[in-house]
Protein backbone atom coordinates (compact mmCIF):
# COMPACT_ATOMS: atom_id res chain seq x y z
CA UNK A 1 0.00 0.00 0.00
CA UNK A 2 1.66 3.26 -1.04
CA UNK A 3 1.85 5.94 1.64
CA UNK A 4 2.22 9.22 -0.27
CA UNK A 5 2.70 11.27 2.90
CA UNK A 6 5.95 9.38 3.58
CA UNK A 7 7.51 9.92 0.17
CA UNK A 8 9.75 12.86 -0.55
CA UNK A 9 10.47 14.87 -3.65
CA UNK A 10 13.55 12.76 -4.35
CA UNK A 11 15.68 15.67 -5.52
CA UNK A 12 18.25 15.02 -2.80
CA UNK A 13 18.45 11.25 -3.34
CA UNK A 14 21.10 11.18 -6.06
CA UNK A 15 22.33 7.73 -5.03
CA UNK A 16 18.87 6.13 -5.14
CA UNK A 17 18.75 5.96 -8.93
CA UNK A 18 18.32 9.40 -10.43
CA UNK A 19 17.11 7.90 -13.73
CA UNK A 20 13.89 6.62 -12.18
CA UNK A 21 10.83 8.83 -12.38
CA UNK A 22 8.82 8.98 -9.20
CA UNK A 23 5.14 8.05 -9.60
CA UNK A 24 4.16 11.51 -8.36
CA UNK A 25 6.41 13.55 -10.64
CA UNK A 26 3.40 15.72 -11.51
CA UNK A 27 4.11 19.22 -10.20
CA UNK A 28 0.40 19.91 -9.74
CA UNK A 29 0.19 17.41 -6.88
CA UNK A 30 1.07 18.44 -3.34
CA UNK A 31 4.34 16.87 -2.19
CA UNK A 32 6.64 17.13 0.75
CA UNK A 33 10.16 18.16 -0.38
CA UNK A 34 11.80 16.15 2.42
CA UNK A 35 11.31 12.92 4.33
CA UNK A 36 9.76 12.88 7.79
CA UNK A 37 12.42 12.87 10.47
CA UNK A 38 13.19 10.06 12.89
CA UNK A 39 11.52 11.81 15.82
CA UNK A 40 8.25 12.20 13.91
CA UNK A 41 8.33 8.62 12.63
CA UNK A 42 9.30 7.24 16.05
CA UNK A 43 6.48 9.02 17.84
CA UNK A 44 4.01 7.84 15.18
CA UNK A 45 5.31 4.28 15.53
CA UNK A 46 4.79 4.39 19.30
CA UNK A 47 1.27 5.71 18.76
CA UNK A 48 0.53 2.91 16.29
CA UNK A 49 1.90 0.35 18.77
CA UNK A 50 -0.35 1.81 21.44
CA UNK A 51 -3.32 1.60 19.08
CA UNK A 52 -2.53 -2.08 18.41
CA UNK A 53 -2.78 -2.78 22.13
CA UNK A 54 -5.98 -0.75 22.29
CA UNK A 55 -7.46 -2.80 19.42
CA UNK A 56 -6.46 -6.02 21.20
CA UNK A 57 -8.20 -4.71 24.32
CA UNK A 58 -11.22 -3.88 22.17
CA UNK A 59 -11.38 -7.49 20.98
CA UNK A 60 -11.05 -8.85 24.51
CA UNK A 61 -13.76 -6.52 25.80
CA UNK A 62 -16.04 -7.47 22.89
CA UNK A 63 -15.56 -11.21 23.55
CA UNK A 64 -16.34 -10.58 27.22
CA UNK A 65 -19.73 -9.26 26.15
CA UNK A 66 -19.41 -5.56 27.00
CA UNK A 67 -20.16 -4.15 23.56
CA UNK A 68 -20.51 -0.56 24.81
CA UNK A 69 -17.02 -0.64 26.32
CA UNK A 70 -15.66 -2.28 23.19
CA UNK A 71 -17.16 0.47 21.05
CA UNK A 72 -15.61 3.19 23.23
CA UNK A 73 -12.22 1.42 23.14
CA UNK A 74 -12.49 1.05 19.34
CA UNK A 75 -13.20 4.76 18.94
CA UNK A 76 -10.22 5.62 21.14
CA UNK A 77 -7.95 3.30 19.13
CA UNK A 78 -9.13 4.86 15.86
CA UNK A 79 -8.47 8.32 17.30
CA UNK A 80 -4.90 7.28 18.15
CA UNK A 81 -4.40 5.86 14.62
CA UNK A 82 -5.76 9.11 13.16
CA UNK A 83 -3.39 11.12 15.36
CA UNK A 84 -0.42 9.04 14.16
CA UNK A 85 -1.35 9.54 10.51
CA UNK A 86 -1.88 13.27 11.00
CA UNK A 87 1.46 13.50 12.79
CA UNK A 88 3.13 11.90 9.76
CA UNK A 89 1.31 14.28 7.36
CA UNK A 90 2.39 17.40 9.27
CA UNK A 91 5.03 19.53 7.59
CA UNK A 92 5.54 21.70 4.54
CA UNK A 93 4.11 20.64 1.20
CA UNK A 94 4.67 22.34 -2.16
CA UNK A 95 3.05 22.26 -5.58
CA UNK A 96 2.84 24.43 -8.64
CA UNK A 97 -0.04 26.36 -7.04
CA UNK A 98 1.64 27.27 -3.78
CA UNK A 99 2.95 26.35 -0.41
CA UNK A 100 1.04 24.43 2.24
CA UNK A 101 1.91 24.17 5.93
CA UNK A 102 0.13 21.17 7.39
CA UNK A 103 -0.11 21.26 11.17
CA UNK A 104 -1.65 18.78 13.54
CA UNK A 105 -4.91 20.73 13.87
CA UNK A 106 -4.70 23.32 11.11
CA UNK A 107 -3.57 23.53 7.49
CA UNK A 108 -2.72 26.78 5.76
CA UNK A 109 -2.15 27.12 2.02
CA UNK A 110 -0.37 30.12 0.56
CA UNK A 111 -0.41 30.71 -3.21
CA UNK A 112 2.96 31.57 -4.74
CA UNK A 113 1.57 34.99 -5.69
CA UNK A 114 1.44 35.87 -1.96
CA UNK A 115 5.04 34.82 -1.33
CA UNK A 116 7.58 37.59 -1.72
CA UNK A 117 10.58 35.82 -0.23
CA UNK A 118 11.56 32.52 1.36
CA UNK A 119 14.57 32.83 3.66
CA UNK A 120 16.40 31.08 6.47
CA UNK A 121 16.93 33.17 9.60
CA UNK A 122 18.54 32.70 13.01
CA UNK A 123 15.94 33.12 15.73
CA UNK A 124 14.58 31.43 18.84
CA UNK A 125 12.67 28.32 17.71
CA UNK A 126 10.51 25.84 19.57
CA UNK A 127 12.21 22.56 20.48
CA UNK A 128 10.14 19.63 19.10
CA UNK A 129 7.10 21.91 19.06
CA UNK A 130 7.14 22.27 22.83
CA UNK A 131 6.95 25.65 24.62
CA UNK A 132 10.70 25.59 25.33
CA UNK A 133 12.67 27.72 22.85
CA UNK A 134 16.29 27.41 21.78
CA UNK A 135 18.41 29.38 19.34
CA UNK A 136 18.17 27.85 15.89
CA UNK A 137 17.38 28.33 12.23
CA UNK A 138 13.92 28.79 10.82
CA UNK A 139 12.63 28.84 7.26
CA UNK A 140 10.28 31.81 7.02
CA UNK A 141 8.09 33.25 4.30
CA UNK A 142 7.57 36.97 3.76
CA UNK A 143 4.40 38.27 2.18
CA UNK A 144 4.31 40.83 -0.64
CA UNK A 145 4.01 43.81 1.72
CA UNK A 146 6.85 42.55 3.90
CA UNK A 147 4.46 40.90 6.33
CA UNK A 148 5.84 37.81 8.03
CA UNK A 149 3.87 34.64 7.54
CA UNK A 150 4.19 31.70 9.94
CA UNK A 151 7.47 29.81 10.27
CA UNK A 152 7.53 26.86 7.90
CA UNK A 153 10.39 24.71 9.20
CA UNK A 154 12.90 24.85 12.02
CA UNK A 155 16.08 22.90 12.61
CA UNK A 156 14.72 21.81 16.00
CA UNK A 157 11.37 20.35 14.94
CA UNK A 158 10.54 16.64 14.77
CA UNK A 159 11.86 16.35 11.20
CA UNK A 160 15.25 18.01 11.57
CA UNK A 161 16.40 17.73 15.19
CA UNK A 162 20.13 16.82 15.02
CA UNK A 163 19.94 16.75 11.20
CA UNK A 164 21.18 20.17 10.11
CA UNK A 165 22.16 19.01 6.59
CA UNK A 166 18.65 17.68 5.99
CA UNK A 167 17.21 21.01 7.16
CA UNK A 168 19.46 22.92 4.74
CA UNK A 169 18.47 20.61 1.85
CA UNK A 170 14.77 21.02 2.65
CA UNK A 171 15.10 24.81 2.95
CA UNK A 172 16.97 24.94 -0.36
CA UNK A 173 14.33 22.77 -2.03
CA UNK A 174 11.44 24.93 -0.78
CA UNK A 175 13.40 28.01 -1.90
CA UNK A 176 13.90 26.48 -5.34
CA UNK A 177 10.17 25.81 -5.65
CA UNK A 178 9.51 29.42 -4.67
CA UNK A 179 11.97 30.72 -7.26
CA UNK A 180 10.45 28.57 -9.98
CA UNK A 181 6.76 29.22 -9.39
CA UNK A 182 6.61 32.62 -7.71
CA UNK A 183 5.51 35.29 -10.17
CA UNK A 184 8.25 37.74 -11.08
CA UNK A 185 7.64 41.30 -9.86
CA UNK A 186 7.32 43.77 -12.70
Amino acid sequence: MPLPFLTADGAFDADDGADEVLPHADHDRWRRPYRPGPWRVGIAAVLLLLSAFMLLATMIIAFAGALGGAFVCLLAALAVVGAAVQLLRAGVWVSRTGLRRVGFFRTRSIPWSEVAEVRTVQQPVRWLGLPRTVQGQALTVAGPAGSELPVLLTDHNADFLSRSEAFERAADTVGAWAEEYRPVAA
